[in-house]
């Protein structure tokens, strides 16, 4: 497949379609505090930003890099800006076309997630209307500062950069940190893989007209399925894609979640719970067991190989061939958990043949036009040997998740509401058991049936092992749409 030419990747923000390279990446969230002088220092802050063209460049000469086996990292920097409906409101921008006409003021980047935490995504609540995040992500944020980078000395100097520009800590600032969050890739043999061990970001969205490689899996999505004001964005089941105001196209939104981890009673609740038997009867070792369980609660073993062909033994030499990794759709499993529960994270997140094959209800909307790019880091300390011992976290660690697409509402916010917390998803006509909740990001009571392959009705409950702690809503704009709209002289 060869590049769509219409697709400026110049006018496209880097770490939307391409991710922006990084060992380690810096969020700060800030508020606009002087408009005015705002817009003048965006304009200077503009050619910071990385483009998908200029990443595409920065990953094939790591590339290059790697293969002709020279030392060290190369020091690439990359750096994206997104803005909340809050930040919006404040410089005066009319955001109204990137509200989907048919939601209106419950458009999930309208209302903001502080409010959607409570009323969709099903946070636990602080009290009545609050949910129970840290401080600064229930004050009003404006907008985001992505820096991503091979090291901190790097990253930070980049940061020295952009606080000059927009006199950060001087009588003459333009913007206020509200906070701001560092994450690293896992060290060693863990890069890759998130906190609980597994290997993380294996099936993104392949994008027409941009992608050139195209391995077995998932279908190909639209454009418009993660930029907006392309073919595919389309909102809530509309024909025709929304109408976008010019700056507002090639655009993508961006959801953020701070996400801490249970780590330590993850692991203590796979070693109590280990399964007796595979699904032909073997009897398994506790630690076989254990092993076997949390790949049927996350849906591939550690490695990343998905446990729909390689059910009941891991095989590394599979999770790491690109053409075989992704390549399956729960076929023949309509009405059984053996292969795979109902609930394991990558079904619930990404169900494939269960709404798209008979006699599985058909979908409002096809699954690939729910389909998000995510671009997660994590962030934390490696668990200790003191929390390993005792079972209980005592230093934070989890996942910076990020997620683009251009629907909020058909992306993420459904995916957590309709999907992951919904204990009837997914739904067939004859329905053997209830699958239960994600045991992953599921908000609620979680309890699974379909974890032990020979007693697929037995059900096990389970405490929460993802909390979330924060998050916001942003609009990461085109470079044509910062420089013409949002940086320019009111």
């Amino acid at each position: 497949m060869s590049v769509d030419p219409t697709l400026n990747l110049t006018n496209i923000q880097g770490d939307i379609l391409s991710g922006l390279p990084k060992k380690t990446q810096t969020y700060i969230f800030f508020d606009i505090t002087n408009v005015k002088k705002f817009r003048s220092d965006l304009r200077n802050f503009i050619p910071l930003i990385k483009t998908v063209a200029q990443v595409l460049k920065d990953r094939k000469a790591i590339d290059d890099h790697k293969k002709q086996k020279l030392p060290g990292l190369l020091p690439i920097v990359g750096v994206n800006i997104a803005f909340s409906h809050l930040g919006f409101a404040k410089l005066g921008v009319d955001d109204s076309t990137l509200v989907d006409p048919a939601l209106g003021d419950n458009d999930p980047f309208k209302s903001g997630q502080k409010k959607d935490a409570v009323t969709n995504l099903g946070d636990p609540v602080k009290s009545a209307g609050t949910p129970d995040w840290e401080a600064p992500f229930l004050q009003d944020i404006h907008g985001v500062i992505l820096i991503s980078g091979d090291s901190h000395l790097n990253v930070n100097k980049k940061r020295l950069a952009i606080e000059l520009i927009f006199g950060v800590n001087t009588p003459l600032a333009s913007i206020k940190e509200v906070t701001s969050i560092v994450g690293d890739v896992r060290p060693g043999d863990e890069s890759g893989h998130e906190h609980f061990g597994f290997l993380d970001g294996i099936s993104n969205p392949v994008v027409d007209g941009f992608d050139t490689v195209i391995n077995p899996g998932p279908k190909i999505v639209q454009q418009g399925v993660v930029l907006t004001g392309r073919p595919g964005d389309n909102g809530q089941g509309q024909t025709t894609p929304i109408p976008r105001a010019d700056w507002a196209k090639d655009g993508s939104f961006l959801a953020f979640r701070y996400l801490f981890q249970q780590v330590p009673e993850f692991n203590q609740f796979l070693k109590a719970n280990p399964i007796a038997k595979d699904g032909n009867g073997k009897v398994l070792t506790p630690e076989q067991g254990s092993d076997l369980l949390g790949a049927r609660m996350v849906g591939r073993w550690k490695s990343g190989a998905p446990i729909d062909i390689t059910p009941f033994q891991d095989d590394p030499v599979l999770a790491a061939d690109p053409k075989r990794n992704n390549d399956f759709k729960f076929e023949g499993e309509i009405n059984s958990q053996l292969r795979c529960p109902f609930a394991a994270h990558v079904r619930k997140t990404n169900p494939r043949n269960d709404l798209e094959v008979p006699p599985s209800p058909t979908p409002s909307i096809p699954v690939e036009l729910r389909r998000i790019m995510r671009r997660g880091v994590q962030f934390g300390p490696e668990v200790t040997k003191e929390e390993a011992t005792a079972g209980k976290t005592q230093h934070g660690r989890g996942l910076l998740f990020a997620a683009y697409q251009s629907s909020l509402a058909n992306g993420f916010q459904f995916l957590q509401h309709s999907w992951a917390n919904n204990q009837n998803f997914p739904p067939f006509e004859t329905q053997p058991e209830q699958p239960g909740l994600d045991p992953l990001i599921g908000q609620g009571t979680r309890a699974m049936s379909g974890l032990d392959p020979l007693n697929e009705q037995k059900v096990l409950a389970m405490p929460a092992f993802i909390i979330p702690r924060g998050g916001e809503y942003f609009f990461s704009p085109s470079l044509s749409g910062l420089k013409a709209t949002i940086a320019a002289t009111a």
